[in-house]
């Protein structure tokens, strides 16, 4: 008897349904074709445990299993449970008739236990697409799956329910989750605040501007001047998910297996920061199987690299085409896979090996050459692509005895969420575009005019800094932002030269 059940397979951070056709047949073997990987060709021990465990068996005859289409790589041990219920099915030990209804996905243990799965609000988006009813698959992964409506969830724990269910003797729980009430009621939760910060006023102004334009930002200071205590504070103030990017977000994160059984959608914007001995591929995504990386763990949230001159070489430049084009492609000799990268880089780093040089009171004792060689661990075109570089002094004892409550996020945040508001406005014309960072050159002609005392004070800039043509842009990209912030519909030139100040490491007295 022929069967067919359904299944998905998830490239990128989208699925494709996966038809199995189950025949079993007079003679003896077990064929399973369709371009399975080790994972899935050792699903047949799996399977035979969980259902002689259960009371079932697999037929002792000829079974052909083909996995459609065949030119798709079928991997993982997600595919256990639509296979099993394809072999009981097509041996007649369930009925088959609800069975074209339903996307199936569980990885099985020896008992018939089903395991958690990765991927699955993709493979619930697509299932909803194409029309089918419902989606079975592991419990905890059920919440996650809810989150897509006009789709019926059924979680469950074991291989006895979902046979069960078929044979019409039970009925599955739904797993219903309102998404917009548990998204709203939760966007606006941080453990951290700004107001737990003393001092470092100007690094704060600095973080607002970064946060209402979206732009890159790179503090420099001393050991405890606070850098890592800010950069944590940075998501508090960047304006709330809207619900489009947190289902965005969530797709990205539940590719990677990132979601707990207890989420079903994310609420606030991820903060990753990977230790400076990461590999390029972790950083970027890829592997053998390709899996989002890093810089896409951090979409629309913020990626934090904590002692920047630390990491290796070849990390950090492959950012430079993600920073710019905010999406990375990862290709193969069979297929090509893209996942988006539009995150907030923000970096911190010493300003010299032994970290005091530019100290108020501590004094350096590295060598102009030392410094020099710790700074050109950073490339050129990497710093041309931070729009912001700040120093971080240490903060003096009479501030941190304050008693005066800072400035909290939520006033903070009040203010940026006004600057993106006519950032949207500005680019409603523009699609894919939401704020100043990501302006192109022609927009940036359109948007970023300045007047005659504008460009004489831009044109001593360039020429006294050496700024390339990108730092020009950045330039006046972080200019339109701080004119956002007041409220100010042209750029002055006061705009101007704090955009040009924020440019520490084009600065003399940096080791040069």
């Amino acid at each position: 008897m022929l069967v067919k059940t359904y299944g998905s397979a998830v490239q990128g951070i989208s699925a494709t349904t996966i038809t199995i056709e189950v025949s079993v047949s007079q003679g003896i073997n077990f064929y399973l074709v369709g371009l399975p990987d080790s994972a899935v060709k050792e699903s047949q021990q799996r399977i035979d445990s969980a259902l002689r465990t259960n009371g079932y068996k697999v037929p002792g005859k000829k079974i052909v299993i083909n996995m459609a289409p065949a030119d798709i790589r079928k991997e993982g041990s997600a595919y256990d449970l639509p296979l099993a219920i394809g072999i009981l099915a097509a041996s007649e030990q369930i009925q088959s008739d609800q069975l074209e209804n339903y996307i199936i996905m569980g990885e099985l243990s020896l008992d018939g236990g089903l395991q958690k799965i990765k991927g699955v609000l993709p493979i619930a988006i697509q299932a909803r697409k194409q029309g089918f009813k419902g989606f079975i698959l592991p419990k905890e992964n059920a919440k996650e799956a809810a989150v897509v409506d006009g789709l019926d969830i059924y979680g469950v724990k074991n291989i006895k329910e979902v046979i069960d269910f078929f044979n019409h003797h039970v009925e599955l729980e739904k797993t219903v989750v309102d998404t917009r009430e548990e998204f709203f009621a939760n966007i606006n939760n941080y453990d951290l605040d700004f107001a737990d910060v003393r001092g470092q006023e100007n690094v704060k102004r600095a973080l607002e501007i970064a946060a209402a334009g979206g732009h890159n930002i790179l503090m420099i200071g001393a050991p405890g001047a606070g850098k890592t205590m800010l950069a944590k504070r940075l998501p508090t103030i960047i304006p709330p998910f809207t619900l489009h990017e947190a289902l965005e977000t969530t797709k990205i994160h539940s590719v990677a297996g990132k979601i707990d059984g207890e989420t079903s959608l994310m609420t606030r914007r991820p903060f990753r920061s990977p230790h400076h001995t990461i590999s390029d591929v972790a950083l970027v995504g890829g592997g053998g199987y390709p899996q989002p990386g890093e810089i896409s763990l951090a979409h629309n949230g913020v990626l934090f690299l904590d002692e920047l001159p630390e990491f290796q070489r070849s990390v950090l430049e492959v950012m430079r085409q993600p920073l710019e084009d905010r999406i990375i492609t990862i290709s193969r000799a069979k297929f090509t896979v893209e996942y988006p990268a539009s995150f907030m880089l923000v970096a911190s780093m010493n300003p010299c090996p032994c970290g005091y040089y530019n100290h108020p009171d501590k004094e350096c004792v590295c060598t102009p050459g030392a410094i020099q060689r710790y700074l050109n661990k950073i490339s050129g075109p990497l710093l041309d692509r931070i729009d912001i570089h700040i120093e971080v002094v240490p903060v003096s004892y009479d501030k941190l005895a304050e008693t005066k409550p800072a400035e909290s996020s939520e006033e903070i945040r009040k203010r940026v969420i006004k600057a993106r508001e006519k950032q949207s406005e500005r680019f409603n014309v523009h699609p894919q575009i939401y704020n100043n960072a990501q302006m192109s050159s022609k927009m940036i002609r359109t948007y970023c005019e300045i007047d005659t005392a504008g460009k004489t004070l831009l044109k001593k800039a360039m020429e006294k800094l050496g700024l390339s043509a990108r730092a020009y842009d950045r330039i006046l990209k972080v200019a339109r932002t701080i004119a956002d912030l007041e409220g100010t519909e042209n750029i002055q030139s006061y705009h101007l030269a704090e955009a040009i100040q924020y440019r520490s490491l084009d600065r003399s007295g940096w080791g040069n």
